[in-house]
């Protein structure tokens, strides 16, 4: 399939780090915007940067660079440019995560970063929107559960809540608590697991956390009993190919077990994690997956109709996406 035919194909974009998606040159502005100083001599030298060894690596620029996202404003801008380049890849509806600890640990209020990302939102008129705030589970389940309290009042805006950041060494086991009262405030749960963390904590994520979709879970292949599992219950995962690569969780394009895991029966989905850090948005996954595997019009076709299937969308809304 060509761009053309592949952006016309309805999707869902469902596992999009906002933060992750801070393009150098939306950076740079932003920092003069806000008079912050990037310790960067260019954008040409920050591009330079993006040569990461592990997830470690990868996140300490991260989180260096969203410093520059200080008001509504800036989360306004950096979602809008996000969505329009969806629209131009045919995400007709995307779940975005957000790390509002990223933000609060820098003093910026919650409410701030909510105006400006539902701004984005209520402009946006050709993708729909479901936000996710997720917690970073290397600042452990205290804070997390600090940071749920906080999010409460403004449960109604979201879609889900999420784990995410540095895996290993911080089982999805420590946030029982946080979870379990999430659900009880009516809040489902998605989690990243078994991107660089084993199959048990996909598991965990499973049994404990009570997670709907499992965020990355390309480790589930260590565990036959597990993979048995996850497609006979249709688990989606949301997996992220370019990610996996520029992230060391394999070698190359080539190498990743995307075919082991469609041959599986497994509910794959396609997604970009974090575009302007993994060079390429999700109309780029789905091209060059496509171009590596040589995957059939049906099978790109299978795969974009499971993003839909995998949404929090309603039963209907979804009909009409897969209509389209």
């Amino acid at each position: 399939m060509d761009h053309a035919q592949l952006a016309a194909l309805p999707k869902a974009e469902l596992h999009l780090h906002i933060e992750g998606t801070l393009e150098p040159e939306l950076a740079f502005t932003l920092a003069r915007r806000n008079g912050i100083t990037l310790p960067f001599a260019s954008i040409e030298d920050l591009r330079s940067r993006y040569d990461y060894r592990n997830l470690q690596s990868f996140l300490d620029l991260y989180y260096a660079l969203t410093d520059v996202l200080r008001t509504a404003e800036d989360f306004r801008d950096l979602t809008a440019a996000y969505l329009a380049r969806a629209a131009r890849d045919g995400v007709r509806h995307a779940e975005i995560f957000f790390d509002p600890q990223a933000h609060r640990r820098r003093g910026v209020p919650l409410a701030a970063v909510l105006e400006g990302l539902q701004a984005a939102v209520s402009a946006s008129r050709d993708v729909s929107v479901y936000l996710i705030p997720c917690f970073l589970r290397d600042l452990g389940p205290d804070a997390a559960m600090e940071t749920l309290g906080e999010l409460l009042p403004f449960a109604g805006s979201f879609a889900a809540v999420g784990l995410d950041s540095a895996e290993v060494g911080y089982p999805p086991e420590l946030f029982v608590d946080v979870f379990a009262r999430a659900r009880a405030e009516g809040l489902p749960a998605v989690a990243h697991a078994g991107e660089e963390g084993p199959p048990e904590y996909i598991r965990q994520a499973l049994d404990l956390l009570r997670v709907r979709r499992v965020d990355h879970g390309v480790r589930c292949l260590d565990d036959p009993e597990l993979v048995a599992r996850l497609a006979d219950e249709q688990i989606p995962l949301t997996v992220c190919p370019l990610s996996n690569v520029r992230l060391a969780v394999v070698p190359d394009l080539a190498a990743h077990p995307l075919p082991r895991m469609l041959d599986a029966g497994l509910a794959v989905t396609l997604n970009s994690d974090d575009p302007a850090y993994f060079g390429g948005y999700v109309g780029e996954v789905y091209a060059r997956t496509a171009e590596t595997f040589g995957l059939s019009a049906a099978e790109v076709h299978r795969l974009a109709e499971t993003s839909v299937r995998a949404s929090f969308l309603p039963p209907a809304a979804r009909q009409r996406l897969l209509g389209a």
